[in-house]
């Protein structure tokens, strides 16, 4: 990518996109696209098309997704499928339609099948069943993966699937209903020592085994890959990049750790009725560091960073 490159962030909001932005900025790209939700409806095929005929950018980082954790997922299996589906189906179109040199795919590890081995490799997907509690999201995923694939074979596309571990940082979403663990944790942890109590209770056996990756380490490998010439990789029309630290931990882990950064003195109870999900899932994160690109945040750097981040910005969440 030059520095005056049109650059479009789609999911500029988000988690990963507003890290992906600060990345950029960083780097001294100036011409980005960051269209909101108000400016652009990802799921509107008209809107998407007209906007990408209107400011025919050259690559595209697709980070726009529904997402959530366990509960969400559970409560919102149709929402998840739908909204995905409708989200990558118009940005990968339109990608090709407008001849955008290069784009990003964000993907996630749920897509791995539930007991695969143990890290998980690029060559895993499809081989085996999904964890039920995320299998629609998951095969969103997957139709986005094949989507970039299919392009890819049919018209000498360079769409390039990417599958982050966990994510978490800055503009994370806290909200207990829909939020991922780490973040989730977080919140409830404030909360508990905000108001004194002796103990928090969480989903599962505290057993599961997580990989977590800061945020703007995915940007950074976001933007490795985009100007990596990977015409290599492009061959055998099927590239796909596991994004992860390689290490995990488990939630009963994470949970102390994050108690002992935030303070919290109390009990750390579990409730064993609710499911743990996949048992573990950490990444092989060979490919990505064999080109070059290794994360650089540390789990306990970045969970300070992000509670910090939290502090600033809790729009009215116990205090």
């Amino acid at each position: 990518m030059r520095p005056d490159s049109k650059i479009l962030v789609a999911g500029a909001s988000g988690l990963v996109g507003s890290s992906i932005i600060r990345c950029l900025v960083k780097e001294n790209y100036s011409n980005i696209l960051a269209p909101t939700h108000s400016d652009l409806e990802l799921m509107d095929p008209k809107a998407v098309h007209g906007y990408f005929q209107k400011n025919r950018p050259d690559y595209v980082f697709l980070a726009a997704a529904t997402v959530g954790g366990i509960l969400a997922n559970e409560l919102y299996p149709a929402d998840f499928i739908y909204e995905n589906l409708m989200i990558q189906n118009n940005i990968i179109r339109q990608s090709h339609v407008h001849e955008v040199k290069k784009l990003i795919f964000l993907g996630s590890s749920c897509i791995y099948p539930r007991n695969c081995d143990q890290p998980i490799k690029e060559e895993y997907l499809m081989t085996g069943s999904l964890e039920p509690t995320n299998s629609a999201y998951a095969i969103a995923k997957i139709a986005g993966i094949e989507m970039c694939w299919a392009y890819n074979r049919q018209y000498a596309t360079q769409f390039i699937p990417i599958m982050p571990t966990n994510l978490y940082g800055p503009n994370d979403n806290f909200d207990y209903e829909s939020s991922h663990v780490l973040p989730a944790l977080i919140r409830k942890i404030h909360d508990a020592k905000q108001k004194g109590s002796g103990g928090i209770t969480i989903w599962g056996t505290g057993l599961p085994l997580r990989e977590f990756l800061h945020v703007d380490d995915l940007s950074r490998a976001c933007l490795f890959l985009m100007n990596m010439d990977l015409n290599e990789c492009f061959n055998n029309k099927k590239p796909l990049f596991n994004i992860g630290t390689g290490k995990d931990i488990s939630i009963k882990g994470l949970a102390h750790l994050i108690s002992s950064i935030i303070g919290f003195k109390g009990d750390i109870l579990y409730d064993t009725s609710k499911p743990d999900g996949t048992p573990q899932k950490v990444l092989d994160p060979s490919t990505m560091t064999s080109l070059g690109w290794s994360p650089k945040v540390s789990l306990r750097d970045g969970i300070l960073d992000t509670y910090l981040w939290f502090q600033k910005n809790n729009n009215g969440f116990v205090q």
